[in-house]
């Protein structure tokens, strides 16, 4: 029998479990006043005593200026509990919103529950990660960093808290993956043959014959029940494969530089963000690396590496599929592992280990670094192309290897191009299943570069490090990345709608993706919903 608390250790366990309550609560309350979800923002009052807002129990909650993205938010100073939070959610949502309202409840819960578990197991994945070097490492300490926005991310609707443990990055586990037999006819491949260290029929405990009827998919444990429900398919009956979640979930880790793509049963993010794999957008995908690469051969200028994702396949089903991911040589940095504090350290982050590797310890300048590739490659994008890309921190890495820095990225189903602007610069619009990925509205075009680029690339980050420079460090460089293109219209237009704007867009993340149903928001892209605003903190940086 293990040793039983002690009454003051008890005491401080239950203050460190309601400091995560008090913290999960008011980044809950932040994102509700942010997006002004139902009028909340009604409940705010001025006077003389500062500004607050006054909760469903009529309790007055202080608010303060201060972040980047908020007019104002819950004061340093404030305690609140989730109940009253979402007590409040509730005495303002519209009727018709109490779906999504229940749906976000239960975000709310589990992203507590996860935060407890998280906690509880410190000591466990500290051990684990002693034990892992380079990439992996990061994605793992990357899972330990909040979003800078959604404040419920820690929950992953559809995975019980129970399995968080074995199969979320954060916890840095490890898992064997499933197999499924698909018949050969109803398979697309993008590329000829399988990737030579696939599993054969005989290695998965099926009949080596099958190799020439079926192909074998891989099926994430959690995705197995759902899966063996599909008629026509033959489950392989052992595990292949030992794998280690990456900062997505559903990507994991399957070898030295090389990522897979697979089906989760899950939500991030919001409920509408399912992260099953939908067949078309493993085409678009590889359609739009084809589409940057042929850019980048025009612009030799851009510090900018694309990952290789071009060998897919799928079944046409959203749990039948997979990608894999080629990742190039070099030390590879997730720029969402940045922010992450080292195991151990005294409150060091991954960014300073990173600087000391590669810039001499000098954190900003590294940052500095970063934001000049960063805004240089996406600014070119915007202006000479008309292409805006959906390559939040998530999304980007830093890599290191001979000669400068150069950023990495992946994921480009989500970005967003102007098949006029392609065609003026001699490039063939591609031919994209989704056709959400096309528009020829250049402000359509500059929300995502300032929601995406801006917002979650470059100030969060940066101002994650260093806030009290964050504003100028970012202010500076947008400029410097503008300067080169003098009074084109497309440069004018992204001036206006950063350096000079009086107010920046913001995305209603928690509007969108939970709490109000696509009929009654009329978003035809949860992830491209606008409508918000905030403060501009590069004015007079």
């Amino acid at each position: 029998m293990g040793a039983r608390m002690t009454r003051p250790a008890r005491r401080e366990a239950q203050r460190e479990g309601t400091g995560r309550e008090h913290y999960l609560a008011a980044r809950v309350l932040n994102a509700l006043l942010r997006e002004d979800y139902a009028g909340i923002s009604a409940r705010v009052t001025h006077d003389r005593d500062g500004v607050a807002i006054v909760l469903a129990s009529g309790r007055r909650v202080g608010l303060a200026a201060g972040d980047p993205f908020h007019d104002f938010a819950t004061a340093p100073w404030e305690r609140l509990r989730l109940a009253e939070v979402l007590e409040t959610l509730r005495a303002v949502a519209d009727p018709a919103d109490a779906e999504g309202v229940a749906a976000f409840e239960r975000e709310c819960g589990e992203a507590l529950a996860a935060l407890e578990a998280h906690h509880r197991r410190r000591g466990e994945v500290a051990r684990r990660l002693r034990g892992r070097h380079g990439l992996i490492r990061y994605e793992s300490l990357a899972a330990t960093v909040d979003h800078p926005l959604y404040p419920t991310a820690r929950c992953r609707l559809g995975i019980s808290p129970a399995d968080l443990a074995a199969y979320a990055p954060e916890f840095a586990p490890e898992f064997a993956m499933r197999w499924t037999a698909v018949p050969r006819e109803r398979v697309t491949l993008s590329r000829p043959g399988l990737p030579g260290w696939w599993p054969s029929p005989g290695e998965v405990g099926l009949p080596s014959g099958l190799a020439r009827t079926h192909v074998l998919f891989p099926v994430h444990p959690l995705a197995e029940p759902l899966v063996g429900g599909i008629p026509g398919l033959v489950a392989g009956r052992e595990p292949y494969l030992t794998v280690r979640p990456t900062l997505s979930a559903r990507t994991v880790e399957a070898g030295e530089r090389v990522h897979l793509k697979v089906p989760l049963p899950a939500s991030t993010l919001g409920l509408r963000n399912r992260r099953s794999i939908k067949p078309g957008t493993l085409r678009d995908g590889a359609l739009a690396e084809s589409l940057l690469c042929e850019i980048l051969a025009r612009e030799p200028g851009p510090r900018v590496t694309l990952a290789d994702e071009q060998t897919y396949g799928h079944a046409e089903h959203e749990y039948l599929g997979w990608l894999v991911r080629g990742l190039p040589e070099g030390d590879i940095v997730p720029v969402a592992a940045l922010l992450a504090p080292l195991p151990d350290a005294d409150g060091r982050l991954v960014l300073h280990e990173v600087a000391e590797r590669h810039h001499g310890g000098d954190a900003e300048a590294l940052l500095r670094d970063y934001l000049a590739a960063l805004l240089e490659w996406n600014v070119a994008l915007f202006v000479r192309y008309g292409v805006a890309l959906e390559a939040h921190q998530q999304n980007l890495a830093l890599l290191f290897g001979d000669g400068p820095m150069r950023l990495l990225i992946k994921d480009n189903d989500g970005l967003l191009a102007s098949p006029r602007r392609l065609r003026a610069a001699g490039i063939a619009t591609p031919d994209f299943g989704d056709e959400r990925m096309l528009t020829d509205d250049p402000y359509a075009l500059a929300d995502v570069f300032v929601t995406i680029t801006l917002h979650l690339a470059a100030m969060a980050v940066v101002h994650g490090a260093l806030p009290g420079s964050a504003a100028t460090l970012v202010g500076r460089a947008l400029a410097a990345a503008l300067e080169p293109y003098g009074d084109d219209p497309m440069a004018r237009l992204l001036r206006a709608r950063t350096l000079e704007a009086a107010r920046l867009t913001g995305k209603s993340m928690v509007v969108a993706g939970t709490l109000v149903a696509k009929e009654r928001t009329g978003a035809r892209d949860v992830n491209k919903f606008y409508g918000t605003t905030g403060p501009n903190y590069l004015r007079g940086a």
